[in-house]
C-alpha cells in the first residue's frame, strides 16, 4: 500500500482548513452561497434610469470604484426621434445609437450592473433605501439617484404621436435648424407661444401660431408678434396630415387645412417615475424634481438628473447633470467613509 506524502506546508494548510471547518456550524459551501445571496441585492448606489442622465451618473460613481445599480424600463422619452442635435461629437446621430455605446462604455467598470425592469416602489431603511421592481425583486442601496425622465401627455389629435420628435417638435435648439425657412406652426397659446415664436422667428420668418382657441396674448405681445408678421389662427387642431410622421397639414376642428413642414407645440408632462414623490422629494410648480445646485433633492441621500429635474430637455444637459449627480453622491460616500 502507498503512502501519500505531504510537505509541512501542505499538512499546516489542510489542518487550518479542518479546523474552520469545525469552528463553523455549517459547511464552508453554505456559508460562501449565504455570502453571496446577502450581497448581490446590496449597493453603494441605486440609480432609476439608465438613459443619457443615469448612464452619465454611472460612470462617475464605477470610475471611483462604487457599487452601482442601474435599473431602467427601457422607455426614454427621446424614443420618438429619428435624429439627436446639439450634441458636440454626436450631432445628427440616432439617439438609442448614442445611448447603446454609452451603456457598453459603463459597463465596461466591473463594479456597474445594469438591470431591465421597471422600478415600483421605494421606502427608506435604517442603512438609506429598499427598491422595489415590478417583478417583486428588491435592492438595496446607501443613496438613490433618479434620472427617470418625464413622460409627455400627448393631446387629442389624430397623427400627434406619430409625428412628435419628428416634424412636431417642441425645442428649437434641438431639431428647428433642421426645418429653418419653412413654413412653421406653433401650437400654443399666452406665454408659451409668445416665447417660442421669438426663438422661432431667427429661423424662419413663415410663422403662424394656431391658438386653439381664443388668442391669450398682452397687448405689448400682440403688437411685437404683428410687427414681426406673425399670424394668428384661433382654430383648434383635430388632425396633423402626414406621411410616416413628416407632416404635411394641419387639419382644424371646422375642416379647414392649412400647409406646414413642421410645427412646435408646448405640451404638458408628468414625471415618469412617482417614486421620487413617495419617499417624500419636493416638486417645483412647473413639475420637475427640485433639486439644488449639486443635483441634490429635497430628501438626504436621494439626487435626480435630466429631464426629471430641468426644463432644459437636451441629451447635453442630461449628460452634464447626470456627471455632476455622480461626481456629488461619490463625495457624499466619501465624506462619511474617510
Amino acid at each position: 500500500m502507498s503512502q501519500t506524502k505531504f510537505t509541512r506546508r501542505e499538512i499546516i494548510k489542510q489542518g487550518g482548513l479542518a479546523l474552520t471547518a469545525l469552528a463553523l456550524p455549517f459547511p464552508l459551501t453554505v456559508f460562501s452561497k449565504f455570502n453571496s445571496m446577502t450581497d448581490k441585492n446590496q449597493f453603494d448606489v441605486i440609480i432609476i434610469g439608465g438613459s443619457y442622465a443615469g448612464l452619465s451618473a454611472a460612470m462617475a460613481l464605477g470610475r471611483s470604484l462604487r457599487n452601482v445599480l442601474i435599473i431602467d424600463s427601457g422607455k426614454p422619452c427621446n424614443r420618438y426621434t429619428p435624429h439627436s442635435h446639439n450634441f458636440i461629437t454626436q450631432d445628427g446621430a440616432v439617439p438609442g445609437a448614442i445611448a447603446a455605446k454609452a451603456k457598453e462604455q459603463v459597463l465596461q467598470y466591473d463594479t456597474v450592473k445594469f438591470f431591465e425592469g421597471y422600478a415600483t416602489k421605494g421606502k427608506k431603511t435604517e442603512n438609506g433605501f429598499e427598491i422595489t421592481i415590478q417583478s417583486g425583486e428588491q435592492f438595496s442601496a446607501k443613496k438613490l439617484v433618479f434620472a427617470t425622465g418625464v413622460k409627455d401627455v400627448f393631446p387629442d389629435i389624430k397623427g400627434f404621436e406619430e409625428c412628435w420628435g419628428k416634424t412636431v417638435i417642441h425645442c428649437p435648439y434641438c431639431h428647428g435648424y433642421e426645418f429653418k425657412g419653412g413654413k412653421t406652426a406653433i401650437i400654443a397659446n399666452g406665454d408659451k407661444a409668445f416665447h417660442l415664436a421669438s426663438l422661432v422667428n431667427n429661423l424662419t420668418d413663415k410663422i403662424t401660431i394656431v391658438t386653439g382657441g381664443k388668442a391669450d396674448f398682452k397687448d405689448v405681445q400682440s403688437a411685437k408678434l404683428k410687427n414681426h408678421q406673425i399670424n394668428i389662427v384661433e382654430k383648434a387642431v383635430k388632425a396633423i396630415q402626414h406621411q410616416n410622421g413628416s407632416m404635411t397639414a394641419l387639419i382644424f376642428a371646422d375642416g379647414t387645412k392649412e400647409n406646414f413642414g413642421a410645427a412646435y407645440a408646448a405640451i404638458p408632462f408628468e414625471q415618469h417615475c412617482k417614486i421620487p414623490e413617495m419617499l417624500g422629494c419636493e416638486l417645483t410648480e412647473q413639475g420637475y424634481i427640485k433639486v439644488d445646485m449639486f443635483q441634490k433633492t429635497s430628501e438626504t441621500n436621494i439626487f435626480a438628473c435630466g429631464d426629471n429635474a430641468s426644463p432644459i430637455r437636451s441629451v447635453a444637459n442630461a449628460v452634464a447633470s447626470g456627471n455632476l449627480a455622480g461626481s456629488m453622491v461619490n463625495k457624499e460616500l466619501t465624506d462619511e467613509e474617510f
